[in-house]
């Protein structure tokens, strides 16, 4: 397994790669890796000849400064699992080498980055679209391999594939998740105790909502106030939003009529979760 800090030996190493006729197969991540990771770079396995996972903690991408410096980043343990699982590659590039002084030029998404966390986190859709195009750039990457427990980073990353013509397959990955239904996340190692117990209710709320809908309720106002309601019983949680909204869109939808996706964002202490739960009539 190679390791690779810059963008231009990261580049070089690609084109080795497919001058041998091989495809590449890629996972972005912010290191801190788990279970939930270790399945993506197993799909992409799957798919592609040679994998390469990205360690890069993206500071475009936060809008809480105390949030960036507060990520954990065990990379020791990021390179081991790596290399147990067979990938090829991983570029862990420096901050310099992504971000130079005279950096200038970032990617812009459009409607679909507006609502949810375009909503609660200005800007944050713009760093992550930059460093993806980055990442996808120098990876040369035939196949990417994204969470669906990032909704709305999915579609706005294959949008962007689709809009910019950048000719890598975009495929989503069902969320993994702990035995108590929490999706898995790098932030769920900052919990405290009673918070990582308290999360728990997340699922439940979505669950509840779902089952309702399956049984026939298709009013999301309903839906939300039955989510708001189960998650505010824990004491320590505090809702950034509960929203539901057309899966291609992510516009939000009153009358429930076609697929959509119930997404929620919670706070607890300082730590803060997302999670969502796809709604089919």
């Amino acid at each position: 397994m190679e390791l690779l800090e810059s963008p231009a030996a990261m580049s070089e190493w690609a084109a080795r790669e497919k001058a041998t006729g091989k495809t590449i197969g890629f996972v972005p991540t912010m290191g801190a890796l788990h279970r939930g990771h270790e399945a993506l770079i197993l799909r992409a396995t799957e798919l592609s000849d040679s994998v390469v996972v990205s360690i890069f903690v993206n500071r475009l991408q936060f809008n809480v400064a105390s949030d960036y410096d507060k990520y954990p980043r065990p990379i020791e343990q990021d390179l081991e699992i790596c290399q147990r699982l067979g990938v090829a590659a991983v570029y862990a590039p420096t901050n310099d080498s992504m971000y130079p002084d005279d950096f200038d030029t970032v990617v812009s998404p459009g409607e679909l980055a507006k609502p949810m966390e375009g909503s609660a986190r200005p800007g944050h859709f713009i760093g992550m679209a930059t460093v993806v195009a980055k990442l996808f750039n120098a990876t040369k990457a035939d196949v990417a391999i994204f969470g669906e427990k990032d909704y709305q980073q999915l579609a706005i990353v294959r949008s962007m594939v689709t809009d910019l013509n950048m000719g890598i397959e975009i495929v989503g990955y069902p969320t993994v998740r702990e035995s108590d239904g929490l999706a898995l996340s790098s932030r769920n190692q900052r919990l405290a105790p009673n918070h990582r117990l308290a999360a728990g209710v997340i699922p439940t709320a979505l669950q509840a909502a779902k089952e309702r809908f399956e049984r026939g309720e298709r009013d999301s106002r309903i839906l939300i106030e039955m989510v708001n309601t189960i998650i505010c019983r824990e004491d320590s949680a505090r809702i950034d939003y509960v929203e539901i909204a057309d899966v291609r869109s992510l516009q939000s939808v009153v009358d429930i009529k076609q697929e959509c996706v119930l997404a929620v964002a919670v706070f607890f202490g300082d730590v803060r979760l997302i999670d969502n739960i796809v709604l089919k009539p």
